[in-house]
């Protein structure tokens, strides 16, 4: 890479993501459009949202891509299509204020049935959480088929086996989740105040409840999480067992 190429890519490195300044040298201005058009590039040909540590791999070596998707974003902030980002992804969506001109096409889904509902939310407040600490939460036994379903859907995973006598098995949101519930990361989960305004909560709720704030990086095992091996794997069904030699 020449000189000024590196004057270019250290300038990208130092500024920091989210910021609007103007950069005054011509050959920077070029250098981070080009690069935004190769991430759009990348990001529109995805059929599922593209992570930041693929961006940077397939993008010009040093490139801040924080920044350089920031940029982005403001972009197409107001068109038809938003890029949005995703957990630690970014997809482009069709921007919600036009999600009526998509009915038309839209295949109805069926409905997930109340149980589903609550087991889905128990676990995306609650995560990493038990079948036992499901059933605890709701009062009432969980069929192993909710979470079948839910799994199926692909909103809800196998995180990992809690450390505890018989080593359950823990569950969790996955990034399909966000995607399909338009949400950036897992904390951007209503909370008590917004769950009040939209009338999901009861007037009538005790007085000490409290919404429970979901944990910051739900990809991370939790301290009292063993991460799933392939045997849990071949108990859970998940995974053909391995034949042994003839």
């Amino acid at each position: 890479m020449t000189e000024g190429g590196n004057a270019v890519m250290s300038v990208m490195d130092d500024e920091e993501p989210g910021t609007r300044d103007v950069f005054d040298n011509p050959a920077t201005r070029l250098h981070l459009a080009e690069t935004m058009r190769m991430a759009e590039a990348i990001v529109f040909a995805s059929a599922e949202p593209v992570s930041e540590k693929a961006l940077a791999a397939r993008l010009p070596q040093g490139s801040n891509v924080p920044y350089v998707m920031s940029e982005l974003q403001r972009i197409y902030e107001k068109r038809g299509v938003n890029l949005m980002r995703i957990g630690d992804g970014w997809a482009f969506r069709t921007a919600g204020d036009l999600a009526f001109l998509m009915n038309r096409d839209a295949v109805q889904q069926k409905k997930l049935s109340r149980a589903a509902l609550e087991v889905l939310s128990i676990v995306a407040y609650h995560q990493p959480v038990t079948r036992a600490e499901i059933e605890e939460i709701r009062g009432v036994e969980t069929s192993k088929g909710t979470l079948d379903l839910l799994m199926e859907t692909g909103w809800v995973r196998m995180r990992g086996r809690r450390r505890t006598p018989g080593r359950p098995v823990t569950y969790g949101t996955t990034d399909a989740f966000l995607d399909h519930f338009g949400l950036a990361e897992i904390r951007d989960l209503p909370g008590m105040d917004e769950l009040k305004g939209a009338g999901l909560l009861s007037a009538r709720m005790p007085s000490n409840f409290q919404v429970p704030t979901p944990m910051a990086d739900p990809g991370l095992l939790a301290d009292d999480e063993d991460e799933l091996t392939d045997i849990d794997l071949e108990e859970l069904g998940l995974l053909t067992p391995k034949g042994g030699d003839d």
